[in-house]
Parts: C-alpha cells; structure tokens; sequence
C-alpha cells in the first residue's frame, strides 16, 4: 500500500488490499498483445467488462480488463488480475473461487460485479481455444443471466 493511504480510516468491510486496489487500480486498460480477448455484458444495464490475456505455455503471462461499470466491479478487476497473473491455467481458473472466498459476504449487487468480472475472464479463455482451433473469433462474448439493474429494482 503506499504511504498516501497508511493513515486513512477504512469504511466498515472494507480492509487495506481492496482500498489500495480502489485507490489505485491495477492492470487497467487494453492489452494490445492480448490472445484472448472476452466480454461479459448486462444487456439491460449495457455494463460490460472486457478481459484480456496473454496466454504462453498455459500460463497467463498478462492480464487486463476494461469496464463501464461501478468501483466495485473495477477493483474486483484489479484484484483478480494481480491474483492470476504468472500463473498456469488451473490455478487461474480455481483462483475464481478463491477470490470468493477472498471477497467473502458480499451484497447480490457486489456479486453480479464479481460475477461479470469472472465470466468475462472465462470468455477471454474461450476466444483462445477458439483461436487456437482456427476460429476466425476476435472475441467472446457472454451474455449475463443476473443484472444489476434487477436486484435494485
């Protein structure tokens, strides 16, 4: 964490490694390199989250993420990113679970925030195998079941 954020006061739930990852968002951005690219999207929110990685040799060698959608969402991204990356593909996709286990009780909001997060990193897996079979696929694209917008209404 950097000094700048040593003495702030968290908000109740909140612990040191979410608030750097809000404060400073890691992996951000488009992976220019990327060979698989997914997307998640909330048709009725048109929230989306955009998942690259570089796969070499069944490891992530990168990961980014690009999204419209709330901080939540962004620092799940952040942390999720920084837990994959360097990794193989077993540990990347059992990581998944263990970054639930991370976020622990969190709100159906917060988890429709993970859960987009998730598939489209799943998503971005599945452009990869599609390529790598001669698909001619620029990238995957998974439509969400639950919706934000749904569990505010």
């Amino acid at each position: 964490m950097t000094d700048q954020l040593k003495d702030v006061k968290l908000p109740e739930g909140m612990n040191n490694e979410t608030l750097a990852h809000l404060m400073e968002p890691q992996n951000y951005g488009k992976l220019d390199d990327a060979n698989g690219v997914g997307v998640a999207l909330d048709e009725k929110t048109k929230e989306y989250v955009i998942f690259y990685t570089l796969l070499k040799d069944g490891i992530i060698k990168n990961a980014k993420y690009a999204t419209n959608g709330c901080q939540d969402t962004v620092v799940i991204g952040s942390m999720f990113t920084d837990m994959i990356k360097d990794n193989n593909l077993d540990y990347a996709k059992g990581a998944i679970k263990r970054m639930n286990e991370k976020l622990g009780t969190m709100s159906a909001q917060q988890q429709v925030c993970a859960d987009i997060v998730f598939s489209s990193f799943l998503a971005s897996l599945t452009n990869y195998e599609n390529v790598q079979k001669g698909a001619d696929e620029e990238l995957h694209l998974f439509k969400m079941k639950e919706s934000c917008d749904a569990i505010n209404s």
